[in-house]
């Protein structure tokens, strides 16, 4: 029998926020990296608590926040990154990703690309 969500995959959307410690200081909605070169960590984390807490209180909907917010490509799918197994996101974000109950969303997670919000669908 085979599944198309072998169990040990989890699918996840995510909300990417860039700041000066990224390793790639461009994204699609800043592609010189001018505001991303200037975003110090603190504001980054501030900016997605307000995303996270405008999701929460039911203000806003997870893909509708990350297609207007996250310097991720993946925010033209609503910050959807599909199916993935172990060894294939950074460390910080699989144990998140991992740890979260389907339809959880994750306090602020660290990784080298930037600051996240992550969302388990799967």
């Amino acid at each position: 029998m085979s599944s198309s969500s072998p169990a040990n995959q989890v699918r996840a959307s995510h909300i990417l926020i860039k700041h000066q410690g990224s390793r790639r200081k461009a994204s699609w909605k800043d592609p010189e990296g001018r505001v991303i070169s200037n975003t110090t960590r603190d504001a980054a984390v501030s900016q997605l608590k307000a995303l996270r807490d405008d999701i929460a209180s039911g203000n806003a909907k997870f893909g509708e926040v990350a297609s207007r917010h996250s310097d991720c490509s993946s925010a033209k799918r609503g910050g959807d990154l599909g199916p993935f197994g172990r060894g294939q996101m950074q460390k910080p974000f699989e144990d998140a990703t991992y740890s979260l109950k389907i339809g959880e969303i994750s306090d602020i997670v660290d990784t080298d690309s930037g600051v996240h919000i992550i969302m388990r669908t799967g």
